[in-house]
C-alpha cells in the first residue's frame, strides 16, 4: 500500500476544482428476458428482503410526466428511510452470513500482504525533511518532519532512512488521533507556510465535505485563534507566511470566492477578495513553485474541451495590491501559469491565430515576462512533436518537466532552465534538449511526488503498473541519471505466485540522454532496476471494437498459474466521466482474486482519459459511447475466451457506477453480478433539480435535463428510470454512504427497491444494499477498514459467481 504525499505544495496545474464533482454516467435501451434465473446456484436468506413504502409523486419535464413513488426517501432524515436503510443492512448481512468464514480468510490474506512498516522515504523541502508513516496497529498516517543539518546531507538521510535510524521526530499531524476523537477523519489538503512555522490544512470530520480550515502554529502545536473556517476547500500562502488566501464553498458545494486571513491577527476580520457570481464556475487557487505568485483560476468544468477558463495572478510578496487578470474569458481556451525568474511559462490551448480550430484540444507552452502578462500576443512558444501532447507542467531553479503523452503513452522529460530563444520566435520540445525519464513499461502510472523544493534538481515520481508495487524514483534533472529510492514490498506472495522477475527490459533507445550521456545513462539503466511480478501475472492490452467502429483500450490482467481459458471468472472496471483517466496501479488486494484464477480487466471508455477528445466523444449527448465501449469490452472477454460467459461481473464506483447499472439494464446477460459503489444512479431526477449540491456543475458532464434534447439523452440512459421489466438481472451489491454529499444515499435505495419491484422477483433477491451509516463518498478510508471492505466485496462476487475450480 503506498503512502501519498498529504504535503503537496500545489495540485497538478491542469487538476481542476471540479474533481470534487465526481459522480458518473452511462446509458441504456431495452434488452430480451433471461431465460433462466441467475440465483438458482447459491443459497438465499430464509427472511424476503425489505419491502419499502411507496407515495405517489409525479414529475413532469419537457410535456412528459411519469411517476416516482421513492421520491420520499429523498428526505434523508425521514425516519421510515432510516428504518428502511437499517432494514437493507440487515439482509445483506443475511444475505452473507455463509461468507464469514471465507471474508476472514481474505481479510488474513490482504492484511499479511502489507508491509510491515507503511511509510513514505524523507523528502528536502527548505533545511526540512518531511515523510509520512502508519504507526503499527493504527488505520492512518501521522505526518512528521525533522531538521536536516548541514553534516547529513541526502544521501546521508536516505542511508540512516533505509536503517530505520530517524533524528528528532516532529510530528506535525496525527490521522489516528483526530479519528479517535471523532470517529472519521478526511483530510483534505495540507499546505506548510513558506518559512515552514505553519501547517494550514482542511479537516472533515463527519463525511459530508463540509472542509473546517485549521492552522496549526508548529513552533508550539497549538491550533492559533480565529483560524476556523468552514467550507474550505483550496489554500495558498504568501510570501510572508503571515497571509493564507482560500475558497469558500456555496450551499451547492461549489467553491466561489476567495479571501484571505492574517494568521494570528485578531485586528482585521477575512478579507474577501474574488467572488464568482456564475453559478457554473468553481474557483481554485494555487501557488507557483516559487512561491512568487498566486494565482486565481475559475473554471466551468473538469477536464473541458468546450469550458471557460479565468485567470488572475496576485503578486505573493505584495498580496493585498489585488488580482491582475491573465486574459480575457474565452470560450475553450485554458491557461496554467508557472513563474521562473520574472518571466511566466503559460500551459495553454489558445489559438496561435485566428483560423485556428480548438477541437484538437492540444496544448502548447508559451513563455513571457511577467510585465506582459496581459498581452495580446505571447510571441515566444514551445510546441510538441507530431507525435507528442503536453498534459502538464512543473518548474524548478533550473528545470522545467513536462508531463507528454507520447505515442499514446505517459510520458516524462525535463528541459534546462532558462530557455534563450534568441530571434526564433517558435521552438519544437525536440530543440530543447529534452530528457525523457526512462519508465518500466507503456502501462506505467505515473503520480508525481511533493517535489516542494525550487532548488532541488531532482524531480521524484511514484511509478505502478498492475503487475509492479509501486517504486518511488528520483530523477536527476542534471546528471540525467535515475535512483531507486524504495519501491512497495509485498510480503506471503512468492510461495503462492512463483518467481519474480527483475524488472521490464527498458527501451533504452527510446529513453535514453540523445547527446553525450549515452554511457552513463545506460550504466545507470543497468545498475538500477524495479521488480515486478510479470513472471507470475500477465497484463496486457487489447483494442476493443466497440459499436461504432471506434478501439477501445481493455488492460487484461490474469495469473499464469492460475487462469483456465474459457472457464475463468472476470471483474470487468469502468469509470467513463470527467476526463479522469481509470485507476491501474499496483494493488495486492487484487492477488486473492487473481490467485483463484479471476480474471481482471479495466475498459478505459469513452468520456474517461485518453487522448484529447476521449472525454468528449464519451460526454453529454454522447455519453451513450460509454455504455456502448463497456458493454463491448465484456463482450469481448468472453469471446475472445478470457472469461467464461456466466463467470462475469463487473464493478464501478461513483460515475462508474452509472456506468455498470446502465450497461446492466442494456444488456443484463452479459453480467453474472456487479457492484455498484456509492452509484450515482437516479441520473435524470437528481440533473432536474438544481437545488441539490454540484447539479449545475453537472451539467457540463452529462447535459443540462432543461433543454429537450439533453433531456431525452439523459432519460435514454439514467439507469433508475430504465430498469427492464420482468428481466433477470444480475446479483448486486450495491453501497451508500448515509453522509454522502457528492452522491445522495438515496439514489442506491432508490434503485435498489425500483429493481426488486419491477425485475425479477427471484433474482432480485440477490441485489443487497450495504450502507454505511456513519461515513461519506470515500468510506472510511483506513488501511485496515480497506481491507475488510474489499474482502466484503470479493466475498460477495466468489458467493454469486464462484472461482475456477468451482463445479456450475
Amino acid at each position: 500500500m503506498a503512502l501519498l504525499s498529504l504535503l503537496v505544495s500545489k495540485p497538478s496545474l491542469k487538476t481542476s476544482l471540479l474533481s470534487l464533482t465526481s459522480h458518473l454516467i452511462p446509458i441504456i435501451p431495452s434488452s430480451p428476458l433471461s431465460s433462466h434465473c441467475t440465483t438458482s446456484t447459491f443459497p438465499l436468506p430464509s427472511q424476503s428482503p425489505p419491502v419499502p413504502k411507496k407515495l405517489p409523486f409525479n414529475i413532469s419535464a419537457h410535456a412528459k410526466t411519469w411517476q416516482d413513488p421513492y421520491h420520499w426517501m429523498r428526505n434523508a432524515k425521514d425516519p421510515d428511510f432510516v428504518d428502511y436503510l437499517n432494514q437493507e443492512n440487515s439482509y445483506a448481512q443475511a444475505f452473507m452470513a455463509d461468507t464469514q468464514n471465507l471474508q476472514k480468510i481474505l481479510l488474513e490474506e490482504m492484511k499479511n500482504r502489507l508491509p510491515a512498516q507503511i511509510s513514505t522515504p524523507p523528502e528536502r523541502w527548505g533545511h526540512w525533511l518531511y515523510y509520512q508513516y502508519i504507526p503499527e496497529g493504527k488505520e492512518y498516517p501521522v505526518l512528521c518532519r525533522r531538521l536536516e543539518t548541514e553534516e547529513s546531507g541526502l544521501l546521508k538521510t536516505l542511508l540512516n532512512y533505509a536503517k530505520g535510524h530517524f533524528g528528532m521526530e516532529q510530528v506535525l499531524l496525527d490521522w489516528n488521533q483526530i479519528a479517535e476523537q471523532y470517529g472519521y477523519v478526511h483530510v483534505g489538503t495540507c499546505r506548510v507556510s513558506p518559512d515552514h512555522n505553519f501547517l494550514a490544512y482542511t479537516l472533515d470530520i463527519t463525511g459530508n465535505e463540509q472542509f473546517l480550515l485549521q492552522v496549526k502554529d508548529l513552533s508550539n502545536g497549538y491550533i492559533v485563534s480565529r483560524s476556523q473556517v468552514d467550507g474550505v476547500v483550496s489554500l495558498a500562502w504568501a510570501q510572508d507566511s503571515t497571509i493564507l488566501f482560500y475558497t469558500v464553498s456555496d450551499e451547492n458545494q461549489r467553491p466561489y470566492r476567495v479571501l484571505f486571513t492574517k494568521v494570528g491577527s485578531d485586528e482585521i476580520d477575512d478579507v474577501p477578495v474574488f467572488t464568482e457570481s456564475n453559478s457554473s464556475f468553481c474557483v481554485d487557487i494555487t501557488s507557483t513553485k516559487d512561491g512568487k505568485f498566486i494565482t486565481v483560476n475559475s473554471n466551468s468544468r473538469t477536464s473541458s474541451e468546450e469550458g471557460i477558463y479565468l485567470v488572475y495572478v496576485i503578486d505573493a510578496t505584495n498580496p493585498l495590491d489585488g488580482l491582475q487578470r491573465v486574459r480575457e474569458r474565452v470560450s475553450g481556451v485554458r491557461y496554467f501559469l508557472e513563474h521562473h525568474y520574472g518571466v511566466f511559462y503559460i500551459l495553454t490551448n489558445a489559438p496561435l491565430s485566428e483560423s485556428e480550430d480548438l477541437s484538437d484540444g492540444n496544448y502548447y507552452l508559451a513563455q513571457c515576462l511577467v510585465e506582459d502578462i496581459q498581452s495580446s500576443d505571447w510571441q515566444n512558444i514551445i510546441l510538441p512533436s507530431e507525435d507528442m501532447s503536453f498534459q502538464d507542467m512543473d518548474i524548478f531553479n533550473g528545470h522545467l518537466v513536462l508531463f507528454v503523452n507520447k505515442k499514446s503513452f505517459p510520458a516524462l522529460c525535463s528541459v534546462n532552465l532558462p530557455i534563450k530563444f534568441n530571434s526564433v520566435k517558435h521552438l519544437e520540445i525536440e530543440n530543447l534538449d529534452p530528457w525523457f525519464f526512462p519508465l518500466p513499461s507503456n502501462q506505467c502510472n505515473i503520480v508525481p511526488g511533493s517535489n516542494h523544493d525550487f532548488t532541488n534538481p531532482v524531480y521524484r515520481v511514484v511509478l505502478s503498473s498492475p503487475v509492479m508495487p509501486g517504486v518511488i524514483v528520483d530523477y536527476n534533472m542534471s546528471e540525467r541519471i535515475f535512483s531507486i529510492v524504495q519501491q512497495e514490498k509485498v510480503r506471503d506472495i512468492s510461495g503462492d505466485c512463483g518467481s519474480c522477475s527483475l524488472a521490464y527490459e527498458l527501451d533504452t533507445s527510446e529513453h535514453r540522454d540523445p547527446l553525450n550521456n549515452k554511457e552513463k545513462n545506460n550504466l545507470n539503466i543497468e545498475l538500477q532496476r524495479w521488480k515486478d511480478f510479470s513472471g507470475a501475472y500477465c497484463c496486457k492490452t487489447k483494442e476493443v471494437i466497440s459499436h461504432d467502429g471506434v478501439r477501445v483500450p481493455l488492460t487484461i490482467l490474469y495469473s499464469l498459474k492460475a487462469w483456465q481459458r474459457g472457464q475463468a471468472p472476470g471483474l470487468l472496471e469502468g469509470y467513463g466521466a470527467y476526463g479522469e483517466v481509470l485507476d491501474k496501479s499496483w494493488c495486492s488486494d487484487r492477488l486473492s482474486l487473481l490467485d483463484r484464477g479471476w480474471v481482471l480487466a479495466f475498459a478505459d471508455v469513452r468520456g474517461g482519459g485518453g487522448h484529447s477528445l476521449w472525454h468528449k466523444y464519451g460526454s453529454g449527448l454522447n455519453k451513450c459511447n460509454s455504455i456502448h465501449d463497456f458493454i463491448s469490452c465484456g463482450n469481448y472477454l468472453v469471446s475472445e475466451g478470457y472469461v467464461h460467459k456466466d463467470r462475469l461481473g463487473a464493478i464501478g464506483f461513483s460515475a462508474g457506477g452509472l456506468l455498470v447499472g446502465a450497461a446492466i439494464n442494456m444488456n443484463p446477460n452479459l453480467f453474472r453480478a456487479a457492484i455498484l459503489k456509492v452509484p450515482f444512479l437516479d441520473a435524470c431526477n437528481t440533473l432536474l433539480d438544481p437545488s441539490l449540491p454540484l447539479t449545475l456543475l453537472d451539467y457540463e458532464e452529462f447535459g443540462n435535463p432543461q433543454i429537450q434534447s439533453q433531456f431525452e439523452s439523459i432519460l435514454s440512459y439514467s439507469p433508475y428510470d430504465n430498469i427492464p421489466r420482468d428481466a433477470c438481472l444480475p446479483s448486486m451489491l450495491v453501497t451508500a454512504s448515509f453522509h454522502d454529499s457528492r452522491v445522495g444515499v438515496w439514489e442506491a435505495a432508490k434503485w435498489v427497491a425500483r429493481t426488486r419491484d419491477i425485475a425479477c422477483s427471484h433474482c432480485s433477491r440477490s441485489v443487497i444494499l450495504k450502507t454505511n451509516m456513519t461515513g461519506g463518498h470515500f468510506g472510511e478510508g483506513g488501511c485496515y477498514s480497506q481491507c475488510e471492505e474489499t474482502a466484503y466485496d470479493y466475498a460477495f462476487l466468489m458467493k454469486t459467481i464462484g472461482n475456477v475450480n468451482d463445479n456450475k
